[in-house]
């Protein structure tokens, strides 16, 4: 396991997956992280049995994994004065205070900048939310499928004009596992700055600008010609003066992407590999700018041609070609990818009751190793002894108890 973080101390007050996910990567990273959670039921995620059409079974809360992976967890009723108290003397021994709580509860719960400055100044202090943390709706909660695809414009921008209906994000957990990467490199430039300049941050990573950001590119080309963002049907080109950039029908139902934005620089040795060697001397398509002018009709060329042979049969004549292509996967073949498995992009975990499961590993490896996971820990698994390393006594830590201050 990386441990590039190693000595960093995160101390999370979070739900759900957008947040605990930017956890989750330090974890993998080397950082020690105490996640506070909801004294009586714990985390809502674990609650959770059914994400979109599939059910949470077999023994192992995946997504809960996803998100919590490596942490250590305390049951704290923050609302209880007792409870409170204990939170600040965690955030005394923490460098990272991250939340996704919305503003008008952190300040009912004293989680607010202030408060959490006056416990230990050098904290960086990280939210999480789904609008930004200004404007008319700071106050309003959000997942990603609202904020990050609906709201940011993905969903417009993947739907072709030509599909009756929207199209979900592609599974549970999408924008907020972006949006969790993008909240971990906040995190890590905020702890550099500190360390350089001695100065802490206040870090806010949103929903909606991580969705915007995804979308950058097309936000960008709108802005300057006025038109919203079109994604075409697919099975045929995707650029009109480009034969070679689509996503093409095979003739078992799959598709094949091509993107060789140089198209005549490709066309040749594609022509040969689909069997039309011809075509590369053809006079429709024999310099780039007949290629360009001729589009449409080399694009109809090549959509028949892919069309004519299954995708086993181009995956094994496109090893050897120039340009850019991919087959089109769906999740369950991505696990069994040969390059995600040579590159150590599926990590392996176990329960604590030994169960073994697999997760997609943190997307940063260091050192030419691959990135391991370790598991996400029961409610309140590691409660007295994150209080004993405070300090705590036995007799002190009942009283708590007692209190119903910590779980």
């Amino acid at each position: 396991m990386s441990d590039v973080m190693k000595g960093v101390r995160v101390l999370e007050v979070a739900e759900h997956t957008f947040v605990p996910s930017a956890s989750a990567i330090l974890a993998d990273w080397g950082a020690d992280v105490i996640k506070v959670e909801h004294a009586v039921r714990g985390d809502a995620m674990r609650g959770l049995v059914r994400s979109g059409v599939m059910p949470l079974t077999g023994g192992v809360h995946v997504i809960n994994e996803h998100s919590n992976r490596g942490k250590r967890s305390i049951g704290i009723d923050i609302a209880n004065p007792q409870g409170h108290a204990v939170l600040l003397d965690l955030a005394r021994s923490c460098d990272v205070f991250l939340t996704n709580k919305l503003p008008h509860t952190l300040e009912k719960l004293g989680l607010d900048v202030a408060t959490l400055r006056e416990a230990n100044p050098d904290i960086v202090y990280v939210r999480g939310t789904a609008f930004g943390p200004r404007g008319p709706e700071r106050e309003r909660g959000g997942y990603d499928m609202t904020a990050f695809w609906c709201r940011a414009g993905n969903a417009a921008s993947v739907t072709p004009r030509e599909l009756d209906g929207v199209l979900s994000q592609p599974g549970p957990a999408w924008g907020d596992s972006v949006g969790g990467m993008t909240i971990a490199g906040g995190i890590a430039a905020a702890l550099f700055k500190r360390e350089r300049t001695g100065e802490t941050s206040v870090v806010d990573v949103s929903l909606l600008n991580a969705g915007a950001w995804a979308l950058s590119g097309s936000i960008a080309l709108s802005l300057r010609t006025g038109n919203p963002w079109v994604t075409p049907m697919p099975g045929g080109m995707g650029a009109p003066s480009n034969p070679l950039v689509g996503i093409f029908g095979t003739s078992d139902g799959r598709y094949v992407a091509l993107v060789m934005l140089q198209a005549f620089q490709y066309w040749a040795d594609f022509c040969r590999h689909i069997g039309r060697p011809e075509l590369a001397d053809d006079a429709r398509f024999d310099t780039a700018e007949k290629l360009a002018a001729n589009a449409a009709e080399a694009a109809e060329i090549v959509r028949e041609a892919i069309a004519s042979e299954t995708l086993a049969t181009w995956t094994e004549r496109f090893a050897t070609l120039a340009g850019q292509w991919a087959p089109v996967q769906d999740s369950l073949e991505v696990a069994a990818d040969p390059q995600v498995r040579a590159n150590g992009y599926i990590a392996r975990a176990a329960t604590s009751d030994g169960t073994e499961f697999e997760l997609v590993a943190s997307p940063v490896q260091y050192d030419e190793q691959a990135t391991g996971t370790a598991r996400a820990p029961e409610f309140n698994e590691h409660g007295d002894a994150i209080l004993e390393a405070l300090g705590y006594d036995t007799e002190r830590i009942l009283a708590l108890k007692v209190a119903g201050a910590v779980t």
